[in-house]
């Protein structure tokens, strides 16, 4: 039966938590936003279709904050179905009640309202939000998240001239729910109607690619001035090249870990990754710049008109750019991808969000408590639905939120039995989770068996990134991990034929999502959640909040 609370998130409910943390302005500031979802209309391909704006942009408004800062979001759902906001890459220390997952909260219902409240403890970096429900994703909603560095803590690169956000993403002119009735029938999504830059459509480079009239995007910039770039990609399968004519990308930080810092003539981004480029204006200006995000790892040329073109535009720009675009990696050589993925390391004498240096957790020395080799598979049919699945289960979302029903210890909602490996059975649909061991150090392989390169992402955490190889993993490919400098992150690829291994130390007591960024991947089943509990009272856990939302089975008096 559906239950739901009688704090029904009102807008009363809102303000009482405003005086509330108002009061507690001496220690960590605050910063309160209130945002409505709807259905706005956009041309971001030259065809009119409804996308999903907050505040009535698409994409969102950048939720912009310092380490330790407090965030307060009120979101007002103006859609006619159920929504979710989740912060993709922010770790909600003790506090997997703010996620905006299903396995942690129960969905805002279409006219509702619901104040997110967590605290960006102990990171830095460059991340974004997303709607976590129902393939939404693919339609928009989605907005970028800057965490900076506190003034005691240096920044290891010279104060750029200028700080720039770009979301990159194959895009449909279908909708969220065309596409995934398609994904449910077996029908697989094809070749995107183009690549959006911050929710735009292309420069017409070609003009039998690209209609005319198409508003694109351009960034604006001054001669001989260094400008940070936060690059997303936010779509929903794709990987994107991404590279801008004559110049070179300096890469800075990826998911809040700051890296060493190497030239790139271009870089791939799988879905939900994000990275920070330094950019030097130091070209003559004789005419504008593209800027490029291409799809990866496809042979088919229908594939041609999915190209996203921004416009780089120098204040003393002598005509438009023309003429064709800078080259994207040779799509035969198989191995740039990998030994560009392997040569993104972490700055280990930077601090980040605290004074010490990034390297000195010497995770290396860690003993691994606990090893799951997770295998992907391409979608299949189990009892007559196409579903995608993790060592052989495709998750069933249950009608009652996991930490909800962790909370009041609900029988039957979920078995914490989810196997370390593939089992030599059927396939099948269930609410099987990861026992996890509070401050335990877990080792997980990505082995992916499917055609194409899928992202994998763990809330609560970064982890990092010690491997990756194609071929099958064994015992063995532990002697190629590094052990020093990998990149500790939140989302990392895994290429077809391929695995990757990540280690990270479990010390965030919560359920937290281990999903599939590939939004067909995941919507058909490819995830799974961590449960950390901690055996001992932890008076800074934070515990239900007032305003939880209810659904599901019945709670007990």
């Amino acid at each position: 039966m559906l239950l739901r609370s009688p704090h029904n998130c009102c807008f009363l409910c809102f303000i009482l938590v405003l005086y509330l943390v108002a009061v507690g302005l001496a220690g960590d500031p605050y910063v309160f936003y209130d945002w409505t979802v709807s259905y706005i209309t956009a041309s971001p391909l030259g065809v009119k279709q409804q996308v999903i704006g907050v505040e009535g942009l698409f994409p969102g408004p950048i939720l912009n904050v310092t380490t330790n800062w407090n965030v307060v979001v009120n979101v007002k759902n103006d859609l006619n179905e159920p929504f979710l906001l989740t912060w993709n890459g922010i770790q909600h220390r003790k506090n997997s009640w703010q996620d905006g997952v299903t396995g942690t909260n129960c969905p805002i219902p279409a006219g509702w309202n619901w104040t997110y409240q967590f605290q960006v403890k102990d990171q830095i970096g460059s991340f974004f939000y997303f709607p976590s429900l129902d393939f939404q994703r693919a339609t928009g909603g989605y907005g970028g998240i800057i965490v900076n560095n506190r003034d005691v803590i240096p920044v290891p690169f010279g104060m750029p001239d200028g700080d720039i956000t770009l979301f990159i993403s194959d895009w449909y002119i279908k909708s969220h729910k065309e596409l995934r009735k398609d994904i449910e029938s077996g029908t697989s999504l094809g070749t995107p109607d183009g690549v959006l830059f911050n929710g735009l459509g292309p420069y017409r480079f070609d003009e039998n690619l690209v209609l005319d009239g198409i508003t694109y995007q351009i960034i604006n910039v001054d001669p001989g001035k260094t400008y940070r770039l936060r690059v997303h990609n936010v779509g929903i399968s794709t990987s994107l090249n991404f590279r801008i004519q004559n110049h070179n990308l300096v890469l800075v930080e990826t998911e809040g870990s700051y890296t060493v810092q190497q030239n790139y003539s271009n870089m791939d981004i799988h879905v939900g990754q994000s990275y920070s480029f330094l950019v030097t204006m130091d070209q003559n200006a004789s005419s504008d710049y593209y800027i490029v995000a291409s799809p990866r790892f496809v042979n088919s040329s229908a594939w041609s008109k999915a190209t996203g073109v921004a416009i780089l535009h120098y204040s003393n720009s002598l005509g438009p750019a023309s003429g064709p675009l800078p080259d994207p990696p040779n799509e035969y050589e198989t191995s740039f991808s990998m030994n560009q993925a392997r040569s993104i390391r972490t700055n280990v004498t930077a601090g980040a969000a605290r004074p010490n240096p990034q390297g000195s957790f010497k995770y290396g020395e860690i003993t691994v408590t606990d090893v799951y080799l997770i295998l992907n598979r391409p979608p299949e049919l189990i009892n007559g639905r196409w579903r995608t699945t993790l060592n052989g289960i495709s998750y069933l979302s249950p009608t009652t939120p996991l930490k909800l029903a962790q909370q009041f210890n609900i029988p039957g909602v979920f078995k914490l039995d989810f196997p370390n490996r593939l089992m030599n059975r059927p396939a099948k649909v269930d609410t099987s989770v990861i026992n996890g061991t509070f401050k335990g150090f877990m080792e997980i392989i990505f082995q992916n068996n499917d055609t194409t390169v899928q992202s994998y992402h763990l809330d609560g955490y970064a982890f990092f990134v010690v491997g990756m190889d194609y071929g099958v993993w064994t015992e063995n490919s532990r002697g190629i991990y590094n052990k020093w400098d990998g990149v500790a992150r939140c989302t990392t690829q895994v290429f077809p034929g391929a695995w990757t291994a990540i280690l990270v130390s479990l010390d965030n007591a919560g359920m937290w999502n281990l999903r599939a960024q590939n939004l067909d991947s995941w919507f058909l089943g490819q995830e799974v959640y961590v449960s950390v509990v901690n055996p001992e009272i932890d008076e800074t856990e934070v515990q239900l909040p007032d305003n939880t939302i209810y659904c599901g089975t019945r709670l007990k008096e």
